[in-house]
């Protein structure tokens, strides 16, 4: 059965335990210290290492369509081995925010109207000098946080790919390779593919890259990144394989030029807003909708990554998603306001605006972890914060947290809930866990907003896990579902 047969595709991931709130919600909740640094210090536990083996998928009927489930990781508990990723707690940490100031620095710097048109003169929005693809690309070396098994080619060879709701790229490293990344997998081989077609360079498809390049009658793509990664290659029509269901003629690059620290992933899968992302490839089948439920650390529940309009939950409090024409890749959101305890924070009333040219608004990014403000509106909401957990002690600044504690010998603490007061209403109040977070082996919490340096905001995937996010792109909405995932 090929994926243009059917009407859905749902992928169960890995989520959390704890619920957004919609309804009427306490001002105050409590955090479990040890249940999260309990999570935080099990590293590659065994029924990680065999994650994709036991279990793997699953099939449903469901009338006339089918939905096929798959799991999805976090990138610190990716079955690789050791020396990809640190074992300590206060290791990853470090790693983790290193690889998120570069992600939105990257971001900043793509989404800026001005910076963009400065880098424009020289000849690409990424500089690039012979060829170059003005794809977007949220991936900043290895900052993408979530990781999904698919098959690639005919016979599907299996590869972990990252998900990445800013990008709308699907690529995959490829053989012959004159520069790789070290991955988990073999590296693919199209020469094994018995339906791999490389993309001409008349290809309508090949139209879709700006500035694409032509090399021996052959479309090439290239995607480079504020910090010198790259993957380039050749654009090629793929099948792609989620269990039994394949999805046929996918445009994906095959990069046999890659750098960067990818964590043992093969490629990424993108999920952003433009016609060349795995969804926008899907277009009219799925309605332009799709859903998903980030991992949450340290559990093993169960969420989803939904594609089609039949799977949006019933439910949901709907946001209206807000145009950016100069980012069209990205999903921005109408965010009006943000509250500590049931107390709305005072900001300005158009801290969130997305101006005439393309600056500030807020984004829902997969890849990002930690949440961005403007400087001020941050410093609002953190001596908001701050201001109701004085019972707590205090902590030295680590990395970009400014505000952290000490809850070594605690069990549970007592911590005002943080909300997000959407346009036209809803407002979402988010788990403890999913503000208040563990940095180091020794007891150490921080509160995981930080300063954006620009007028862009940022959702992070930490704010998101265990959320249930659908994006209806074709009617403009954004949905957090009313249940657990």
């Amino acid at each position: 059965m090929s994926f243009l047969a059917a009407a859905s595709v749902l992928l169960l991931l890995e989520a959390a335990t704890a619920s957004p709130a919609f309804t009427p919600f306490p001002d105050f909740q409590q955090l479990n210290v040890q249940e999260l640094l309990s999570a935080s210090k099990s590293h590659f536990p065994d029924e990680y290492r065999n994650f994709f083996n036991e279990h793997q998928l699953s099939e449903e009927s469901l009338g006339n369509r089918a939905k096929y489930r798959v799991k999805l990781i976090h990138r610190d508990r990716m079955p690789v081995p050791d020396s990809f990723v640190p074992a300590n707690l206060s290791s990853r940490f470090r790693d983790r925010m290193a690889r998120d100031v570069r992600r939105v620095e990257t971001l900043s710097l793509r989404l800026s109207a001005e910076k963009a048109g400065a880098l424009g003169d020289k000849g690409g929005f990424y500089g690039v000098d012979d060829f170059g693809s003005d794809v977007v690309s949220g991936m900043d070396q290895g900052s993408g946080e979530y990781f999904v098994r698919i098959g690639v080619g005919s016979p599907p060879r299996s590869q972990y790919m990252v998900i990445d709701s800013g990008s709308d790229i699907v690529w995959v490293q490829c053989q012959p390779c004159s520069q790789c990344y070290r991955q988990t997998d073999p590296v693919f081989d199209p020469a094994e593919s018995a339906t791999f077609n490389a993309v001409p360079c008349s290809s309508s498809v090949c139209d879709r890259l700006e500035n694409a390049g032509c090399h021996s009658g052959r479309c090439r793509y290239e995607v480079s990144y504020g910090d010198g990664s790259f993957t380039k290659g050749t654009l090629a029509l793929e099948t792609l394989t989620f269990g039994k269901m394949t999805v046929q003629d996918v445009a994906i690059g095959c990069g046999h030029m890659n750098r960067g620290m990818f964590v043992g992933a093969a490629g990424l899968l993108g999920l952003g807003g433009g016609s060349m992302s795995f969804v926008g490839q899907l277009g009219g089948q799925t309605g332009g909708a799709f859903g998903y439920c980030l991992v949450s650390r340290g559990t093993g529940e169960s969420g989803s990554l939904e594609f089609g309009r039949e799977e949006m939950p019933v439910g949901a409090a709907w946001v209206p998603l807000v145009q950016n024409p100069r980012s069209p890749s990205f999903y921005y959101v109408g965010l009006s306001g943000l509250g500590v305890g049931g107390i709305r924070v005072p900001i300005p009333d158009d801290a969130f605006a997305l101006g005439d040219l393309g600056l500030g608004g807020v984004v829902m990014d997969t890849g990002t972890a930690v949440t961005r403000f403007p400087g001020p509106v941050y410093n609002a909401l953190r001596d908001a914060f701050a201001s109701q957990t004085t019972n707590l002690p205090g902590a030295s600044p680590i990395s970009i947290f400014d505000t952290c504690y000490d809850l070594y010998g605690f069990v549970t603490v007592r911590v005002p809930t943080v909300s997000f007061y959407f346009t036209g209403g809803p407002i979402l109040t988010l788990p403890a866990r999913n503000f208040l977070i563990p940095v180091d082996d020794a007891g150490t919490f921080c509160f995981a907003f930080a300063p954006s340096g620009s007028a862009l905001s940022i959702i992070g995937n930490i704010q998101q896990e265990g959320i249930q996010v659908s994006i209806d792109a074709a009617n403009g909405f954004v949905g957090f579902g009313p249940n657990v995932c």
